[in-house]
């Protein structure tokens, strides 16, 4: 499958939802979705996971290509200055309940055809 950020993108917003993330609202639809994003982000596209320590928690996303893929930017009210320390599928899977990255996995592949 070839990776097209903007279609990534675009089916994540429509994934995302509060079966994915506690903190998930219509105002802001990735809170709380870092982890469970990540995740299969990286089962899907390869690369690597990386994370930034935020004072609420570690905050993590995607390096594709050698791009950075932060999907869930949207959730903070400023940019972030990212230290991109990688990191682990174990470490990442702290922050992210089973039920909730099937939940993503499962509405991804209905948004992003392409997927499988």
């Amino acid at each position: 499958m070839s990776f097209d950020p903007d279609e990534v993108q675009s089916a994540l917003r429509k994934a995302w939802s509060s079966s994915t993330s506690s903190q998930w609202t219509v105002d802001n639809p990735a809170a709380g979705q870092c982890n469970v994003t990540a995740l299969p982000i990286h089962e899907l596209f390869g690369g690597k996971l990386l994370k930034t320590p935020l004072p609420a928690g570690d905050h993590f996303y995607n390096r594709i290509g050698g791009e950075r893929y932060d999907f869930t930017a949207s959730q903070f009210d400023r940019p972030i200055a990212y230290m991109d320390v990688l990191t682990d599928r174990a470490d990442a899977e702290l922050g992210a309940a089973h039920d909730q990255l099937a939940e993503l996995r499962a509405a991804f592949r209905v948004h992003c055809p392409h997927s499988d």
